[in-house]
């Protein structure tokens, strides 16, 4: 066959493939480019909700300690406050609470021998301590306590406040219902700055909780971690939430 004629042939397959690969290439990046401004139509905002909350839930202990010379005397000792401890509480309207394990703790001191001149250590004694905890959701009730237990110290009682705790115990529903409202909140603003360009808010593409911040009333303190006041009755719980719309 003569290779003049095959040439024209070649060259009509070789630009015609060309032109297909061509046309397949401008397909795909027009494809990748419609889908990137198709997702690009997107706004991000951050929607957030407070509440003022009251603790249900109060949680205090105390300490009882004695010292004697030996341990059965310091034992015996803790035994007797105890009691009075018991009947105190019982008093106050407070029947149940839970006993901590006993430490002990040895009584010691230095001092320099005349002859070597040598310090060494005695034991004098010993002291007992015993760790007392009361949960009430007598949020009023129960942190008079702290106050009221000066009695025991007046019957002989070595008795210490050790702290008081205030806890919110549906903090974990709350939670959730508060992540609702933040969302709603970010649409709303979202809505707020689609309108300012003439666009509309479709749908929600994507939403993220951020840290909780529970704080005593009228405190705005956040952390990294998130904070869980435990020390004020009255408490506002914040939630954040970093939403995302797809817009029209």
């Amino acid at each position: 066959m003569d290779q003049t004629n095959q040439r024209p042939h070649l060259f009509g397959l070789l630009a015609g493939l060309f032109l297909a690969t061509g046309i397949a290439f401008a397909s795909i990046v027009f494809a990748r480019t419609w889908t990137h401004l198709r997702e690009s139509q997107v706004i991000d905002v951050t929607g957030s909700a407070r509440k003022d909350i009251r603790s249900d839930l109060v949680v205090w202990t105390g300490r009882v300690t004695t010292e004697d010379s030996t341990l059965l005397g310091a034992y015996a000792k803790l035994k007797a406050d105890l009691v009075q401890v018991d009947e105190f509480l019982k008093s106050k309207g407070f029947a149940s609470y839970t006993l901590a394990p006993v430490q002990v703790h040895p009584v010691t001191a230095r001092s320099k021998e005349i002859e070597s001149d040598d310090v060494v250590t005695r034991r004098l004694g010993y002291q007992l301590s015993q760790l007392i905890e009361v949960r009430s959701v007598d949020v009023i009730a129960l942190p008079r306590l702290s106050s009221d237990c000066a009695t025991l110290i007046e019957h002989g009682v070595a008795f210490t406040t050790e702290g008081i705790q205030f806890i919110y115990t549906k903090a974990g529903q709350t939670k959730v219902e508060m992540m609702a409202l933040a969302t709603q909140d970010a649409r709303n603003r979202a809505e707020q700055i689609a309108a300012s360009g003439s666009r509309q808010v479709r749908e929600l593409r994507s939403a993220k909780m951020g840290v909780v911040q529970i704080n005593p009333i009228y405190s705005s303190g956040t952390s990294w971690e998130g904070n869980n006041d435990t020390t004020s009755l009255e408490k506002t719980i914040t939630v954040t939430v970093t939403a995302q719309f797809s817009l029209k």
